[in-house]
């Protein structure tokens, strides 16, 4: 019979990391589709649409203030329709399943709690703008990975 010694540290279960759960509101909704157009920046490829739905909600205690009511929220975003954007594409719906993508916070005008991106970029504009959120962006693609990469979305 033979015996398999390990090094410390080497068991499987150490390598494979649990990923923690983020503050995003149950009941989200993620969809795709291809749109037969480029955005500035990847003229050689087709746009991939993500549409993030939320419905009006209750907070939960993982939100600031538990009990009251959120307002949901519609929220577009663009990726490129490329091997680097699929494979993003499927590393946001990975963080969506686990709440990452999403929160719950208070309007800085209205003061009414709603529901809006957590600290994952989401380029939410097609084209470019001077809050960043659109196109061009030459280190969008690598920004993005990263930051879930810290999540543990690889």
């Amino acid at each position: 019979m033979a015996v398999r010694a390990e090094m410390p540290g080497s068991n499987v279960q150490n390598k494979k990391k649990v990923i923690k759960p983020g503050t995003q509101p149950d009941g989200g909704t993620l969809n795709w589709s291809i749109e037969r157009r480029s955005l500035p920046g990847h003229p050689k490829c087709d746009t991939i649409q993500i549409i993030f739905h939320f419905e009006d909600g209750i907070q939960s205690e993982m939100h600031p203030h538990p009990g009251h009511r959120f307002r949901g929220s519609d929220t577009v975003a663009f990726l490129p329709q490329s091997t680097t954007g699929t494979r993003v594409l499927r590393l946001l719906d990975q963080a969506f399943q686990h709440r990452l993508l999403f929160t719950v916070v208070a309007d800085g005008n209205s003061g009414e709690y709603c529901v809006r991106p957590a600290d994952i970029p989401l380029k939410t504009r097609d084209t470019a703008g001077l809050d960043g959120l659109g196109y061009p962006d030459p280190s969008y693609m690598k920004t993005v990975k990263k930051c879930l990469a810290m999540k543990g979305i690889k």
